[in-house]
């Protein structure tokens, strides 16, 4: 039996310092969303910065396709819950909506500001917001923070009340944190200001799914092994718990481009999120 342990607890949860050109996706992103966001203007088809609540950040930008949508999509951007926002994804919403499904995504407050437990209910109550302006199933996903916001919606203690919880068709989480407690060991944690409670109350690892669940952990599988463990951790404990799981490591991805499968209509990413109609 080999025994595992991890002494730097910082270094296991860093993706940036640990991907060849890691620092340049910020740019890249944003500047690939920028112009999504302004050709989607363009065509009438994107409301941006529609308000969901009373705080700065809380906005969310709702793009549709042409016709009637088949649904709604939501993605929960990531950022270990303490930075960036929903303009640096705009174009990740291109797959979804090239197979019919409208898509909205939420900005959220960040810590220090606000807790994490916070974070949880904003991103319900964005999550609510948008359910309203789009009818039909939901399928939820999110990006590593995003991918935990994303499955917590769908635990027992989730935000979201009971007509949107019964529209929800699939969650896909994806390179998401499942279990918040090893972030206590890390120096984000002077951040997050996670105590033992609260990792406990907001690990979807340690919740129960609600009925009926379908849930997708997708990671990449050149991704640092903690994110790796944490995706497959989610799927594993859901299963015994009667959720319907899928556990996904796709080859040649790193926590950065791992996303880049929602730019694409048939990507393998995409039609797992949305189904293969």
């Amino acid at each position: 039996m080999i025994h595992h342990s991890i002494l730097d607890w910082d270094d296991a949860y860093a993706n940036t310092s640990n991907i060849p050109g890691g620092e340049r996706y910020p740019k890249l992103w944003s500047e690939a969303a920028h112009s999504f966001r302004a050709d989607m203007l363009a065509k009438g088809c994107a409301r941006i910065d529609v308000p969901y609540g009373p705080q700065v950040r809380h906005k969310l930008d709702l793009f549709q396709p042409a016709g009637t949508a088949a649904g709604l999509v939501v993605f929960v951007h990531g950022g270990y819950w303490m930075e960036s926002d929903k303009s640096f994804y705009s174009m990740l919403a291109a797959g979804p909506l090239a197979r019919g499904w409208a898509v909205a995504m939420p900005s959220y407050s960040l810590c220090p500001d606000v807790s994490i437990t916070e974070i949880t209910r904003e991103v319900g109550v964005a999550i609510t917001c948008a359910a309203e302006l789009v009818a039909g199933p939901l399928c939820l996903t999110g990006h590593s923070a995003g991918g935990h916001l994303a499955a917590r919606m769908v635990t027992s203690t989730s935000p979201l009340p009971e007509a949107v919880r019964a529209r929800i068709r699939h969650t896909l989480s994806i390179s998401g944190v499942h279990d918040l407690r090893p972030l206590l060991r890390t120096a984000m944690n002077a951040t997050l200001k996670l105590d033992e409670a609260e990792a406990q109350r907001e690990s979807p690892a340690l919740l129960r799914p609600l009925p009926g669940v379908r849930l997708t952990c997708w990671v990449g599988a050149a991704e640092r092994a903690e994110f790796i463990r944490q995706n497959a951790l989610l799927a594993n404990v859901w299963t015994g718990l009667g959720a319907q799981t899928a556990c996904v490591q796709e080859p040649d991805r790193h926590h950065f481009n791992v996303i880049d499968g929602l730019r694409e209509a048939y990507s393998a990413l995409t039609t797992a999120l949305v189904g293969e109609s």
